[in-house]
């Protein structure tokens, strides 16, 4: 569930000091109000379109990459060109179902990542996320 489910999208914005536009706060109210959820740009324009919210998938894109700079949201990048965006910000992992284009949430305390290998020289790592990919039998 979201952390911050108290606050009005609004709020939400404001305090991720992105300007609440109509499209910014329409597209915040698809994403933030109920569950945790990982959709992609284009599962979130057909929900826009279905609500007849007038938005380009442009500015879908926009908007997610817009939030995503904010911490309203995580990227989750599947494979290339193939990218869900996940409202639970906590650290945690994910399930990937490759035929369905499923992802589900593991929680960051289930998985103990361990023998990482060194990061470069001046660098240091600042976290870990692992996706198991799954098939059904």
């Amino acid at each position: 569930m979201n952390l911050s489910c108290s606050l009005s999208v609004f709020e939400r914005l404001k305090i991720a000091d992105l300007r609440p536009t109509r499209q910014r706060l329409a597209l915040a109210e698809i994403l933030f109000i109920g569950e945790d959820r990982h959709v992609t740009a284009e599962q979130l324009h057909g929900e826009a379109q279905h609500r007849e919210i007038p938005v380009s998938l442009a500015t879908v894109y926009n908007t997610l990459h817009q939030f995503t700079e904010a911490g309203l949201l995580r990227e989750v990048v599947v494979e290339p060109g193939r990218s869900y965006f996940d409202t639970n910000t906590t650290e945690h992992h994910h399930f990937y179902e490759e035929a369905g284009g499923q992802l589900c949430d593991i929680p960051g305390s289930s998985l103990n990542v361990v023998c990482l290998p060194s990061p470069p020289a001046g660098m240091t790592i600042t976290s870990v996320e692992v996706i198991i990919r799954v098939a059904r039998r």
